[in-house]
């Protein structure tokens, strides 16, 4: 069974979120055939602890916009991996290190991939060297 329409748009509002607040390599898994308790899985991550957490606030803000409040939230006080929970998807934003070590696209590999409209885009222009004007 695929993750429902609705976890679907409130994983790509959280997506999108995270990617507004330049998060890395934002991934979204649809678990819902190897999970019970959630559908889908929103990872992203970001170099040091204070992005880590305006990346959750930003999260946190547009879901709320959407009438979604987590009904758990955990791990923001360190902020190296923060986890909020909203039943039908959780979001795990974590700093490169722990995702690095912990891997959590490789433990659902097996899961796919939701793909976000407009996830790709930011990420290139995210990489891109600042491009001055060169008129003289």
């Amino acid at each position: 069974m695929a993750a429902t329409a609705e976890a679907r748009e409130l994983a790509v509002v959280a997506a999108h979120a995270a990617a507004d607040k330049k998060a890395i390599d934002v991934v979204v898994l649809d678990v819902s055939d190897q999970l019970v308790i959630t559908d889908a899985f929103v990872i992203a991550s970001a170099p040091n602890e204070r992005q880590v957490g305006a990346i959750v606030d930003n999260v946190e803000e547009k879901l709320r916009i959407a009438g979604h409040k987590p009904t758990r939230r955990e791990g923001a006080r360190e902020g190296r991996w923060v986890l909020l929970d909203y039943v039908d998807v959780v979001v795990h934003v974590q700093h490169d290190e722990e995702r690095s070590f912990y891997g959590l696209e490789r433990l659902w590999k097996d899961c796919p991939r939701i793909e976000v409209e407009g996830l790709e885009a930011r990420a290139a222009a995210a990489d891109a060297p600042d491009q001055e004007d060169g008129s003289s």
